[in-house]
């Protein structure tokens, strides 16, 4: 009889995939966290220019130079990062980034801080390191926004890192820069690891993106072009971290995959040194969603602030596995909050990563529940 290892036992499979499997054929699926957009036209023809130049082999573990020299420019540009482009790995999108990470820091029994609600796969990837997950509760009345005091609530003797995500993904919260600041002092002063998700950067609506590389040596920075560029099917991220760092996270890094895909890593490069008219375009659309979804969910009673980032509205109701099998019923699937964490209970996580003709339509279904 097979037996799995307590490493696997020790996770669920994803709910986000469960709901998203269920989905009818006359469904509108709000479950996912994928842009609907197609990639941006000159990205795809890069490919295709690669593809028959035939780029189609190995590329350093790292990554080609040219797009970590490009990383290496946005990060100086946009983040106030000072990298070489040495401490750059370019990875299977930014949840390999998040799992090396943590095999590469975590030893069993190590504690992991990760903010709740937050992304689901934080605790899963804790788990597999055999470390363990120190939920770090966020208040609704706060926006959902993680603070310095939030943190060292937590802290122990076992500390060994902290998963930040701003802005976030179940809750759209975007965190303020003395925030930022505090915790990054926080992490220099015990000595812990932040590990700082920054795939959602671009899309914020009200605030600024700070990144806390810029305050502290100990973060290790992750990005991807799943959700600015709309490429999530490339599988491309990117991360970097101080040179000791760097070297233990290309050793699971080579062992794991080798090399991100050639192709991806060419559609990665044209992304950052390309037009970037195209993330305006949809950042503008996503706002535009956004505010068409608060207004809705509002008039149904159904009250919570405008998200200031990503493409998530994360709002309560008085029984949320109730009204998420009600909108299932009625051919809209969305996600339980209690899948992000203890604090997420009670709340349900949409996407308005759709139409806003499929939104409008998915609004009028909603509307039809009894709450």
């Amino acid at each position: 009889m097979f037996q799995p290892t307590r490493r696997c036992e020790s996770i669920q499979l994803s709910e986000i995939r469960k709901m998203f499997d269920i989905t009818a054929e006359d469904a509108i699926n709000l479950s996912l966290g994928e842009p609907d957009f197609d990639t941006p036209l000159h990205i795809r023809e890069a490919v295709k220019k690669a593809l028959d130049d035939g780029f189609t082999h190995y590329t350093a573990n790292k990554g080609i130079v040219e797009l970590r020299e490009a990383i290496s420019c946005k990060f100086k540009e946009e983040n106030k990062l000072e990298v070489d482009p040495e401490s750059i790995l370019v990875t299977v999108g930014a949840s390999q980034a998040l799992y090396i990470s943590l095999q590469a820091l975590v030893n069993k029994g190590d504690e992991v801080l990760i903010p709740d609600p937050g992304f689901l796969s934080y605790d899963a990837f804790v788990k597999l390191a055999e470390g363990k997950m120190i939920p770090v509760s966020l208040k609704e009345e706060n926006e959902f926004r993680m603070t310095p005091e939030d943190v060292l609530d937590k802290i122990t003797n076992k500390t060994k890192a902290l998963i930040l995500n701003s802005p976030s993904n179940p809750t759209g919260a975007v965190m303020q820069k003395e925030d930022i600041k505090g915790i990054a002092e926080i992490a220099e002063d015990q000595g812990i690891y932040l590990i700082s998700d920054e795939v959602y950067e671009h899309i914020i609506y009200e605030g600024k993106h700070y990144s806390p590389g810029r305050y502290t040596e100990n973060a290790i920075t992750i990005n991807a072009f799943s959700k600015t560029y709309a490429m999530t099917g490339f599988r491309i991220g990117y991360m970097t971290a101080k040179p000791e760092i760097t070297e233990e996270l290309l050793k699971v890094h080579q062992y794991n995959v080798a090399c991100a895909s050639s192709l991806s890593q060419i559609a990665g490069l044209e992304a950052l040194t390309g037009p970037q008219k195209c993330v305006g375009e949809m950042v503008a659309e996503f706002k535009r969603r956004r505010d068409l979804v608060v207004k809705r969910l509002n008039e149904m009673g159904i009250p919570f602030k405008a998200p200031k980032g990503a493409f998530y509205a994360f709002p309560r109701v008085q029984n949320s596995q109730e009204f998420v099998d009600k909108a299932v019923e009625n051919g809209v699937i969305i996600v339980n909050g209690s899948s992000f964490g203890k604090c997420g209970e009670n709340h349900f996580r949409l996407s308005y990563a759709a139409s806003y003709e499929k939104l409008e339509e998915a609004m009028n279904r909603l509307e039809t529940i009894e709450i």
